[in-house]
């Protein structure tokens, strides 16, 4: 990855709208150049989408709780159960295997109070399901979909 790629990316994570004659002007290129960089980058999977970010509060689901879980469960089984699980829950929209005390760590956004128990009574469906621990944001410092591209090859 050079710097025009790296330049390309800082772009498009910033504004993936923006026209590619735009972008290719900001970093120095023509545009049929420009365009050919980023089929590359798609076609390496170092794009992998383009999204809109929405507003939380806007769709009534500015509540995050972070879920803590236990298992005592590790093997293949349950671990396609717990994805299954997981996969069927819009609320979920992280979900991260960990390493440590907690096995899981959710990202849950709901409208309210009720709406988390709607999810967690969900969550202790699934046997081997030990424990449960949640934290409520109060606040959020820092929320970016920005990677550094300072490590980029």
């Amino acid at each position: 990855m050079d710097k025009f790629d790296q330049a390309i990316l800082s772009i498009l994570q910033s504004d993936c709208t923006r026209p590619i004659a735009e972008i290719a002007d900001n970093i120095g290129l023509g545009s049929t150049a420009c365009w050919r960089r980023v089929q590359k980058l798609e076609e390496q999977g170092m794009i992998r989408g383009r999204v809109a970010l929405l507003d939380a509060g806007q769709l009534n689901v500015a509540v995050t709780v972070f879920a803590a879980i236990r298992t005592n469960q590790h093997n293949a089984q349950w671990l396609e159960q717990f994805h299954d699980l997981i996969a069927t829950l819009p609320e979920v929209v992280e979900c991260y295997r960990m390493a440590g005390d907690t096995d899981y760590m959710l990202r849950i956004v709901v409208p309210d109070i009720a709406g988390y128990d709607a999810v967690y009574k969900r969550l202790i469906q699934l046997s081997g399901i030990t424990d449960i621990s949640s934290s409520f944001a109060m606040e959020q410092i820092k929320s970016t979909t920005r990677l550094p591209l300072t490590y980029a090859g």
